[in-house]
């Protein structure tokens, strides 16, 4: 088993972040980027910079971090960590063990969520380390992957017939893509599509303008995020927000109205943006949450009709190990998922009226 050391990143280190995140094993994810840490500073945590230095490669990882009264600090280590192998994952907890007692950094647990395909190797080897798996927070713990890196033409004989036809209809009829500018006017579009598509599927309930508009801002001024729209009539009837970042491309948000007349409209979207990802450099794409695999086909699933529309491009859903906690303090611990989270994660919504996580 190699040995690796945990640290806080060095501020030089911080000032090149997604570079060096980028370049992780994994080729890290958008949720461990400089400009998610800085949505999630202004949502009540503490953003902390990771390293796992070991013999091979380093590892940065962003940890997003909580105080608590009479427990002590809470980490999530957000789709984390960013390993070669998930052999390499007990090395690098038995590290952060270290580094936290050494610090004196008072962290009782810490939320690991790394993006390993779930496997039952991977998961023997995750609860071999002492980790206690709970619930999954992220929509992409489940979902579907496409391979862009091929030329376009053999890029659209590859999707699933389903996308491939609908793609196709939408170019002969002349469907227009509109690439749109980060304005305001244009974030306003984008969440009243998505509440709407939201409030018809009822799968669950939407964060507030004010959250999305910091996230697509610090993205798009980055450079790592771009918003398209179809329109019908004048008025915006499908929108998406896409994330470059690194390697990975991948639909964060999308939504569309409920009636609309211009057949594979929401396609052809993906489509644009597939194409605009490659020549950024991307060579994954991320459709970014569907039912796990052995619920894609379940009518009842919330997600159902989203896998359906996902896996018209790629026929295959990936499946991720989730999430795990590592017990740094026993008794603390107990005390956190008995009753602690549960009463803080209420405390929070209702005193901020927001999500937790």
């Amino acid at each position: 088993m190699p040995e690796f050391i945990a640290r806080f990143a060095t501020a030089a280190e911080i000032e090149t972040w997604d570079t060096l995140v980028t370049a992780n094993p994994n080729g890290g994810n958008l949720l461990q980027s400089e400009a998610f840490a800085a949505v999630k500073k202004n949502y009540g945590w503490d953003p902390q910079f990771l390293v796992f230095e070991g013999p091979d490669y380093s590892s940065y990882n962003l940890v997003l971090e909580k105080s608590f009264p009479v427990l002590g600090k809470f980490w999530y280590l957000i789709k984390g960590p960013d390993v070669a192998d998930v052999n390499d994952i007990p090395a690098m907890l038995t590290a952060l063990k270290a580094f936290v007692k050494r610090a004196r950094l008072n962290v009782f647990a810490t939320k690991i969520e790394p993006d390993v395909v779930a496997s039952e190797d991977a998961r023997a080897v995750l609860s071999g380390a002492g980790l206690v798996k709970v619930p999954d927070l992220q929509p992409n713990d489940h979902t579907a992957l496409l391979d862009i890196s091929p030329e376009p033409n053999q890029l659209l004989r590859n999707l699933h017939s389903r996308g491939r036809n609908a793609v196709r209809r939408a170019i002969r009829e002349e469907v227009e893509v509109v690439r749109m500018e980060p304005t305001e006017s244009t974030m306003r579009t984008m969440y009243e599509l998505m509440v709407g598509t939201i409030a018809a599927k009822a799968t669950t309930t939407a964060r507030d303008f004010e959250y999305y508009r910091q996230f697509w801002t610090e993205f798009s001024r980055r450079g790592q995020g771009r918003f398209y729209f179809v329109f019908e009539d004048g008025v915006a009837s499908v929108g998406a927000f896409v994330i470059n970042y690194g390697a990975k491309a991948t639909y964060k948000d999308g939504g569309s109205l409920q009636k609309r007349k211009q057949y594979g409209d929401s396609h052809l979207v993906q489509w644009v943006a597939i194409n605009d990802m490659k020549e950024l450099g991307a060579q994954e794409y991320d459709f970014c949450g569907t039912p796990p695999s052995d619920q894609l086909k379940d009518p009842t699933h919330a997600h159902h009709g989203l896998g359906l529309f996902k896996t018209s491009f790629t026929k295959t859903v990936t499946d991720f190990v989730g999430c795990y906690d590592l017990i740094l303090s026993p008794l603390r611990y107990k005390l956190w998922s008995s009753a602690g989270e549960r009463v803080f994660r209420q405390l929070y919504t209702r005193r901020t009226g927001k999500q937790f996580y």
